[in-house]
């Protein structure tokens, strides 16, 4: 069965307090027939006196308070080192150290990743993934290439490996999510795409993305980035990952969604062929994200219809999109 699912932000924000994750969410989201959540990570949450080689062992312990509420709904967790030592999407600038070419980010990465393969060494792999990095650069920014990210991610793979042989490892696609990497096909892991294009779309008037300046109103199928995007062009979209795919390796949709300003019959429309294409290859995805401007609660697309279930003001229609495929 593939993962479907939402990305849940309690660690990245660190929302879940010393008590644990708001389980009504769980709740929610298992009634709802899904079955994985990605909780995206700071590394500086858990890092003492900003030391990524010294952990506080009371904020993971709230990690480990995340996974018992899933595995006793039968959710499936993917641990994503969202901010890794040397490197986030946004705001790279603001690390010490580059991951992809200084010796100390990749053995603080590393360290991360066998500190959570040891404490989690016995939990069973349908429980539990490891999703190393979010979204790395694009190629050519800061000195990325993609030699220097299949060098760090083959190291950190190893490493989780030699603790944990059976342990499920996701690794994103480069430049955002958005280029599969044939040179990792061998190592076992499944590969993350994002959902993201044509970003005229999901991204209209996103403050942190530059490309949104300028743009007109949105509109779907469109022009964007000179090509034609429909379902036509999502599934050209997605060829090398097909690829990747036919050679055996799995393939999920790690993030989508839309951006709370895209009226909402744009974005339903947008989503449609999206589900349908995911359906089509038989991917799992994880929405971005649960709870907020993305989220299906929480946003303020125009037009949107919510009802009350479960606790949460849901947006319907997409719920009945998610639930559909």
């Amino acid at each position: 069965m593939p993962h479907h699912g939402f990305n849940v932000q309690w660690m990245f924000n660190a929302h879940a307090g010393a008590a644990g994750p708001d389980e009504r969410v769980l709740d929610a989201v298992a009634a709802w027939g899904f079955n994985f959540i990605r909780l995206p990570t700071d590394y500086r949450l858990w890092s003492v006196g900003g030391d990524p080689h010294q952990a506080d062992e009371s904020v993971l312990a709230r990690v480990d308070k995340i996974l018992d509420a899933c595995r006793q709904r039968g959710l499936h967790l993917s641990l994503n080192l969202h901010r890794a030592p040397g490197y986030i999407i946004t705001g790279w600038e603001t690390e010490p150290y580059n991951l992809w070419t200084d010796r100390p980010a990749r053995d603080a990465f590393v360290a991360t990743w066998e500190r959570f393969a040891q404490r989690y060494s016995g939990i069973p792999a349908e429980a539990l993934s490891f999703d190393l990095v979010n979204e790395p650069p694009a190629l050519g920014l800061r000195g990325f290439t993609r030699d220097a990210h299949e060098a760090v991610i083959r190291h950190a793979a190893a490493a989780v490996r030699a603790i944990s042989p059976d342990r499920p490892l996701v690794i994103d696609g480069l430049d955002g999510g958005n280029l599969a990497m044939p040179e990792l096909a061998d190592l076992g892991a499944t590969q993350s795409v994002r959902g993201y294009q044509p970003m005229s779309v999901s991204h209209y008037r996103a403050p942190w993305w530059p490309g949104h300046q300028g743009l007109p109103a949105p509109a779907y199928p469109c022009d964007y980035d000179g090509r034609w995007w429909d379902a036509a062009g999502l599934r050209d979209f997605y060829a090398p990952w097909r690829e990747l795919e036919a050679a055996g390796v799995p393939v999920h949709v790690g993030e989508f969604g839309c951006y709370e300003h895209t009226p909402d019959e744009v974005a339903r429309a947008w989503f449609a062929d999206l589900f349908d294409v995911f359906g089509q290859f038989g991917w799992g995805y994880a929405l971005w994200e649960f709870e907020g401007p993305f989220g299906i609660v929480g946003h303020h697309r125009p037009g949107a219809r919510f009802e009350r279930r479960d606790g949460f003001d849901v947006d319907v229609r997409l719920l009945d999109l998610m639930r559909s495929f």
